[in-house]
């Protein structure tokens, strides 16, 4: 299984980018995705997820409103698509894969992350 993110960049606040993660040798249909972030010296922290049984979502309180989580089940792709980005958006972005998406923090799939910088 391989994760691949696209997509990140630096940018100024207020604006937008699109993230995507590709997934190879997944079942992808089957297993939920998600998005968590790093930003320097802190946690690893929970962003978005969509689950694969009903494409339900949620989010964390710092993005809800702001960003959107989707997903194209026939290209093996999980987007993240953020607006109106902070500075405080600032981190390194991961995406991830598990069977169940309440649990998806303990997946062991990860993608390498990509960087995105929000300037003020």
């Amino acid at each position: 299984v391989r994760l691949v993110e696209i997509g990140g960049g630096t940018v100024q606040a207020g604006d937008s980018l699109r993230l995507s993660c590709v997934a190879y040798e997944l079942t992808f249909k089957y297993y939920a995705m998600g998005w968590f972030r790093q930003a320097p010296g802190k946690e690893r922290e929970f962003v978005a997820a969509i689950d694969w049984a009903d494409a339900s979502t949620s989010y964390s309180d710092s993005v809800k409103g702001r960003f959107t989580i989707s997903r194209d089940n026939d290209k093996n792709t999980a987007d993240l698509e953020m607006t109106n980005l902070k500075p405080e958006d600032t981190a390194v972005y991961y995406c991830a894969a598990h069977k169940a998406v309440d649990t998806i923090a303990q997946s062991r799939f990860w993608g390498q992350g990509t960087q995105v910088t929000v300037s003020s």
